[in-house]
C-alpha cells in the first residue's frame, strides 16, 4: 500500500509499505480520506523530535472496516478519536481519556492515516473510541470532525454565554470553527483577528457574522476595546501559534475574563503571561489538549444535524499529491486540506 512517511528532519515520501493485518482484538480499515492537522504541518515545515522514525503521520480520518480480527465485528464507515487513553489511571477514571498518563495517539505513537489501510488498535476498539458516520455525513466532512471536538474540549472550560464578547487569535480552520460555535452558544461579539491579508478575507465568507480584524495593525488592539465598548472582552482564544497572542490577549481579557491557550507554541519560548495581569483582573486561563471520545461525538453530531458546515473549508488533494496539499497549506491558497488515497 501506499503511505505518506515521515522520513525524518524535515523528510516525507511516498511510500510503498505492506498492507496491515488484524490481529486479535485489531480490525483493518480502508482510509477513504484524511485530513492536514496544524501538527502535521508543523512536523511537514519544522520536523519534529518526538516523533520515532520512519513513521506515517496523520490522525485526521474517515475509515471504512475491510477486516476485522479474532473477537471483532465492525463494518461500515467511522471516525476515530486519535488520543487513545489507558482507560485504567486516573485521569482516565474521571473521564478526561485526551490526559491519560500513557497517552498514545494516532500518528505519533501509532501509525497514522495518510496511508491507503490502517490498522486499527485493540485499545481503540476495546475503549471505545470507534464513532460510526452517519449516512448524511460524507467522507471528506467526517475526516475534519476531530478538529472541532477539540475546540468543543477547549470552549468547555469557557462557559462562554448569552452576549458574550469574544476574541478569536487565528483566521485558520479551527479559528473559523471556534467562531462559529461561540456564536451557536449565543456570543455577542465574536472578533477574529489574523494577520494574514488571505486568511482574513476568506474568515469573512467563512463567518460573515464575526468582525474580522487586521492584527498586523498597530492600532489593533484599541479597534477591539471599541467594539467592546472601551473595557475588554470576556473570552480570548489563542487559534494560532504565537506567543504574542498569549500576552494581548490577556491584556484585552476584561476582569473576570476567559482565556483558552488552545494553539501550541513551538520551541522553548513560551513564557509570555503576566501572571499579575491574572492575579489582578480574577481571570482563568485553561489549557486545552485533544478531545474525548465524547466530544467527537457531539462533534460530528452538529455535522449530522446541519448545525455546522464543514465542508466549505475543504480542498481536496490525492495521497500521491501529499506535497502539493502541504504547500498549500503554507501559500495560504487553501483552508483545511483533505487527503484521498
Amino acid at each position: 500500500m501506499k503511505a505518506f512517511v515521515y522520513e525524518g528532519g524535515t523528510n516525507f515520501a511516498v511510500t510503498e509499505l505492506p498492507m496491515p493485518q488484524a490481529g486479535e482484538g485489531e480490525a483493518v480499515a480502508k482510509i477513504l480520506c484524511s485530513s492536514i492537522c496544524g501538527t502535521d504541518l508543523r512536523t511537514y515545515r519544522f520536523g519534529s523530535e518526538k516523533l520515532k522514525t520512519p513513521i506515517t503521520i496523520g490522525h485526521e480520518a474517515c475509515y471504512e472496516i475491510v477486516v476485522n480480527g479474532q473477537g471483532v465485528d465492525l463494518s461500515g464507515r467511522y471516525i476515530i478519536a486519535p488520543a487513545i487513553g489507558c482507560g485504567k489511571c486516573r485521569s482516565c477514571k474521571k473521564g478526561y481519556t485526551n490526559m491519560c498518563d500513557i497517552l498514545k495517539t494516532i500518528g505519533f505513537q501509532y501509525p497514522g492515516t495518510f496511508a491507503e489501510y490502517f490498522q486499527i488498535p485493540a485499545t481503540a476498539i476495546e475503549q471505545g473510541h470507534l464513532i460510526r458516520v452517519p449516512n448524511n455525513v460524507s467522507d471528506q466532512a467526517a475526516s475534519v470532525v476531530e478538529p472541532v471536538a477539540c475546540a468543543i474540549n477547549a470552549q468547555s472550560y469557557l462557559k462562554i454565554a448569552e452576549g458574550d464578547s469574544v476574541l478569536i487569535f487565528g483566521a485558520g480552520y479551527l479559528g473559523c470553527i471556534h467562531a462559529e460555535l461561540a456564536l451557536m452558544q449565543g456570543a455577542g461579539k465574536v472578533m477574529i483577528a489574523e494577520v494574514s491579508e488571505k486568511r482574513r478575507n476568506k474568515a469573512k465568507t467563512f463567518v460573515p457574522e464575526a468582525v474580522v480584524i487586521n492584527s498586523s495593525d498597530k492600532a489593533y488592539m484599541d479597534q477591539v476595546r471599541d467594539i467592546v465598548g472601551g473595557v475588554g472582552v470576556d473570552v480570548v482564544i489563542t487559534a494560532c501559534p504565537a506567543g504574542i497572542t498569549h500576552r494581548q490577549g490577556l491584556e484585552l481579557l476584561y476582569k473576570n475574563g476567559r482565556m483558552s491557550l488552545f494553539g501550541g507554541l513551538p520551541g522553548e519560548n513560551n513564557y509570555h503571561l503576566d501572571s499579575n495581569l491574572i492575579h489582578y483582573k480574577e481571570a482563568s486561563v485553561y489549557g486545552a489538549h485533544a478531545s474525548t471520545v465524547l466530544q467527537n461525538q457531539q462533534a460530528l453530531e452538529l455535522v449530522a444535524n446541519g448545525r455546522l458546515n464543514v465542508e466549505k473549508y475543504i480542498t481536496v488533494y490525492a495521497l500521491k499529491d501529499a506535497d502539493k496539499a502541504f504547500h498549500s497549506l503554507i501559500d495560504e491558497t487553501a483552508e483545511k486540506v483533505v487527503l484521498i488515497p
